[in-house]
């Protein structure tokens, strides 16, 4: 099975961000991106603004204060969850992008090989077949580069991820 949505990805790197913001942009510039999914001509905010009201750091921006401070922002007509694989799966089969974090530090993994050390990206789509499941995201970009779509195994990292959905109530 294959799916992925049409995303339009951001680099966390892009000249209208904040440079002492840049390096620790990823989860602004993830929730950006869903919600131009949702709001592709009138999304009110930007990066720089999300970096302040989300409570991102110089560190990166942790799961509960995106969803504690993402919920205030957008209001009840939001659901602003984590969620397992299998249930951003179903969100991904429904056309809905989710977030999702790699997080060696925080989960206490800090050996191994994995795509990511700490970064938040839009899962875009995924890939299952009899070599396992593959997902889709947009990598957020680099110094100079653009975010670009990356394919990642999942079971090489799915100890240090985390998924969490951002969907308008509407579409529930």
């Amino acid at each position: 099975m294959h799916v992925q949505l049409k995303v339009d990805g951001l680099s966390q790197y892009d000249n209208s961000i904040k440079t002492n913001y840049q390096a620790s942009a990823c989860g602004p510039v993830t929730t950006l991106t869903i919600l131009r999914y949702w709001m592709p001509n009138s999304c009110p905010y930007d990066t720089n603004q999300l970096y302040r009201l989300l409570g991102s750091t110089r560190i990166g921006l942790f799961t509960w204060l995106l969803k504690r401070n993402l919920r205030k922002i957008l209001g009840p007509t939001w659901e602003v969850n984590t969620c397992t694989i299998e249930e951003a799966k179903s969100e991904l089969l429904e056309g809905r992008p989710v977030a999702c974090k790699f997080d060696r530090y925080f989960s206490f993994h800090w050996f191994g090989t994995h795509e990511f050390a700490y970064h938040w990206v839009p899962l875009i789509g995924f890939e299952e077949n009899e070599n396992g499941l593959t997902l889709i995201l947009h990598d957020n970009g680099g110094r100079n580069r653009d975010s670009r779509i990356r394919f990642v195994s999942y079971e090489k990292n799915q100890n240090i991820l985390t998924f969490v959905k951002i969907v308008p109530h509407s579409l529930l």
